[in-house]
């Protein structure tokens, strides 16, 4: 049978690109910032370490909200890390940190693993798990890693790359989810959802030409 209950996904990250890959995908979320310092939480394994950023994120932002009459909220936490050479790699320090990873990456390839953790906060229940994809990375001039550092863009994501911005012509292939490595994997979404007795199109929304106005769908 269809949901009909009014469902509110709350997406725990400021990520612009995890908000559009949901929009993407016929889902509109709000977002709330979890401001969980990532820096204070250290792992061995990338997979351990990204899903335990995801659990905390989304425990933070669950603990500002409260169940709504009529409505079933969620709250989504992701979390990517880059597993290169044995190194976990999130976000450069600095710029000198980003050049300093490229001249390693380049020629080479290394797995983008992002944690997801979803949480109903009527009930509490929750479904995590991890997303993994190979990324294998072009062999790029001193000149071209000096020119993609001093955009920005590096410096604001884990492992100092993108596919779906400026890196993109950097990233030669991949091998796995493409929105895995944008930072949320929307077939693994599908699936947590399914563990909480939900399925993606409940979540689905309806844009009125011009793309104004949005209603549930039911």
């Amino acid at each position: 049978m269809p949901n009909t209950t009014p469902i509110r996904l709350v997406l725990a990250s400021a990520s612009p690109a995890r908000r559009k890959l949901l929009q993407a995908a016929g889902v509109e979320p709000d977002v709330l910032v979890s401001g969980v310092d990532e820096s204070q939480v250290t792992h061995e394994r990338a997979e351990d370490l990204c899903l335990e950023l995801a659990r905390r994120k989304a425990a933070a932002v669950l603990g500002r909200l409260r169940p709504g009459d009529g409505e079933r909220t969620l709250v989504l936490g992701c979390d990517s890390v880059l597993a290169f050479d044995g190194d976990v790699l999130g976000k450069p320090d600095d710029a000198a940190d980003a050049v300093r990873r490229w001249e390693r990456m380049r020629g080479r390839s290394g797995v983008l693993h992002t944690g997801h953790c979803l949480v109903d906060v009527t009930d509490g229940r929750q479904a995590a798990a991890v997303a993994s994809t190979v990324v294998h990375f072009a062999s790029i001039g001193d000149d071209e890693i000096a020119a993609y550092v001093g955009t920005g863009e590096p410096l604001a994501v884990a492992g100092a790359f993108t596919i779906d911005g400026i890196g993109g012509p950097f990233v030669e292939r991949i091998e796995g989810d493409p929105s895995t490595v944008v930072g949320l994997s929307l077939p693994l979404l599908r699936r947590l959802l399914a563990d909480l007795d939900l399925r993606i199109v409940d979540l689905w929304t309806k844009v009125a030409p011009g793309g104004q106005s949005v209603q549930p769908l039911v």
